[in-house]
């Protein structure tokens, strides 16, 4: 659902125009002839954030709230974080933020132009406008400036590349809203030039398409070309960098149709998945999977043929010893571990989760059931209480088994039997089975 926009009156609208042009704001098309009225917008206004509007106001600096916070409240979603960018340069908010006694935290982001100062519990992010000066396609070498439009400019795509101001005026230099509401997906300027200064926004670009798209295959031709020849330079960025735009895809929308993209356009052998991978099997977990609430690596595992797939995307992508580990599993089980025939489908899971000794066989377990599409069975485990063993080694002491060995070995042969029996025999059934064997 679109957020409310109202036209503001000319007289506004002309008072605006004038502040941006004596404030330095810079020039371009697109700037305030909207303003958002939305409870998603109305609701960020908190103690904090008015404070943190008054202390720029008085110091006549100029604060908006900038990119992926503005799309989502277009959008009518409320902004899970929210960055602001302002003609202030980090001395300036420094020097503000100091004198009004406001603590400052996080000073890794400085040499970037960002300042996170905390007020009323609540943490700030505020960059100053900026040009990249020099980029290599992982990093730019940045200059500050008073600019809005060339701040906007350096933006990876139209829809990232709003600003908001805290009166609501909506500030579009490159028609990021009517894209918005289009569902398109477009980089800012030339799509090669916007790649070239980090060849991580090919994935940027994937992983918007799956949350704003509405089809698959609504992709702008020059667009493709320009990622196709520009694929390469993936292998410079970072594994990490890589997998955590990889993870965002896979649990977004059309993510058969991306990845299948990235095959297409020679993306795939830059980024960690197999060259020879399986997309029909991806084809058909992915759209079983979508509802389930997979973790990632439980979509991408369906690409995979064998454990060393699984091994080789560690070793570009630094994948976590968990997400390796659930990979393995899968490809290990989800052929051999099925739902059983007859009355009891689920206690194959059940038998295979008793019998375990690895750790978190559970959520590993519920991870197979939604690969293999098994929503039923899915809901049963979940809800299903794993029991414990009814017998232990001092009640088989009582009737007399001393030994240490036949001890082990009368447990084992007890718990055969309660296997047998579903878990549902008790400690008396038990031990008077223990007199029959």
């Amino acid at each position: 659902m679109w957020a409310e926009l109202w036209v503001v009156p000319r007289r506004a609208g002309l008072r605006l125009l004038l502040r941006r042009r004596h404030g330095g704001s810079g020039s371009g098309t697109g700037t305030g002839t909207m303003r958002l009225q939305a409870p998603q917008f109305q609701a960020l206004f908190t103690p904090g954030l008015r404070s943190v509007a008054e202390l720029f106001e008085k110091k006549n600096y100029e604060l908006r709230i900038a990119g992926g916070a503005v799309r989502d409240l277009l959008s009518g979603v409320t902004p899970q974080d929210i960055d602001f960018a302002t003609t202030a340069t980090p001395a300036e908010m420094k020097e503000m933020f100091t004198a009004a006694g406001v603590r400052l935290i996080n000073n890794k982001g400085e040499k970037h132009g960002t300042i996170t100062a905390r007020l009323h519990e609540q943490n700030f992010e505020i960059t100053t406008l900026r040009i990249d000066v020099v980029t290599d396609g992982r990093h730019a070498e940045v200059e500050f400036t008073t600019d809005w439009h060339k701040d906007a400019e350096r933006r990876d795509l139209t829809v990232n590349s709003m600003f908001l101001g805290l009166d609501g005026t909506l500030y579009d230099f490159f028609n990021g809203y009517e894209d918005l509401k289009n569902k398109k997906i477009r980089f800012v300027g030339t799509a090669a030039e916007r790649i070239q200064e980090d060849y991580l926004r090919i994935l940027r670009y994937f992983r918007f398409y799956g949350r704003i798209a509405e089809k698959p295959g609504d992709h702008e031709p020059i667009t493709l070309e320009a990622i196709k020849e520009n694929a390469k330079g993936l292998a410079g960025i970072s594994g990490e960098r890589i997998w955590v735009e990889l993870k965002k895809i896979l649990l977004g929308n059309h993510v058969s149709h991306l990845v299948q993209l990235m095959y297409e356009l020679d993306i795939a052998q830059y980024i960690g998945l197999p060259l020879g991978g399986n997309l029909e099997e991806f084809a058909r977990v992915s759209k079983n999977i979508h509802n389930l609430s997979p973790k990632p690596m439980t979509v991408l595992t369906s690409l995979f043929k064998g454990k060393d797939d699984v091994t080789n995307l560690d070793l570009r992508l630094k994948i976590s010893k968990e997400e390796k580990n659930l990979g393995l599993f899968l490809v290990k089980h989800r052929q051999e571990l099925t739902k059983g025939l007859g009355p009891e489908p689920l206690r194959p899971y059940q038998d295979f989760l008793m019998d375990s000794r690895e750790a978190n066989t559970n959520s590993k377990i519920f991870e197979l059931l939604k690969y293999q599409g098994e929503e039923q069975l899915l809901k049963e485990m979940q809800e299903w209480t794993v029991p414990s063993f009814p017998v232990s080694g001092h009640d088989l002491r009582k009737m007399g088994v001393s030994s240490g060995k036949e001890i082990g070995t009368a447990l084992q042969q007890l718990r055969d039997e309660w296997k047998k029996s579903g878990y549902h025999m008790d400690k008396e059934e038990l031990l008077s089975c223990l007199k029959k064997l």
